[in-house]
């Protein structure tokens, strides 16, 4: 029989035992977090590391991303694929700035770009 709750222990046990060192785990940053979640689309784990290193590095804050030209982020962004997610990343940079924060419910956060 299934049991949720005994699932769900298996579960996180499995993950305390096999979980990946990653860059974007552990931080309190939501716009780290959300560039990675970006670029997770899609794309697989391995191929997204270095891109995020290496973009978090140029843009490390919501306002730096949101003052740099389109041309910029799509360089960073080149070879990642799928580059409307970049164009829509940087849109919804510009709407956060605009905003003075990124959205506090659900539904706001839904409304920017991509």
């Amino acid at each position: 029989m299934f049991s949720a709750p005994r699932f769900r222990n298996r579960l996180l046990k499995w993950y305390e035992r096999n979980a990946r060192s990653l860059p974007w785990r552990g931080i309190d940053d939501p716009y780290r977090v959300w560039v990675s979640e970006v670029m997770l689309q899609q794309t697989r784990v391995a191929a997204v590391i270095a891109y995020y290193l290496d973009f978090t590095a140029r843009f490390p804050a919501v306002s730096r991303l949101a003052a740099a030209p389109l041309e910029a982020v799509l360089a960073a962004w080149s070879g990642l694929g799928y580059y409307a997610r970049a164009r829509n990343l940087h849109r919804a940079a510009k709407r956060i700035v605009e905003a003075g924060g990124l959205p506090r419910s659900f539904e706001a956060l839904r409304e920017l770009p991509g």
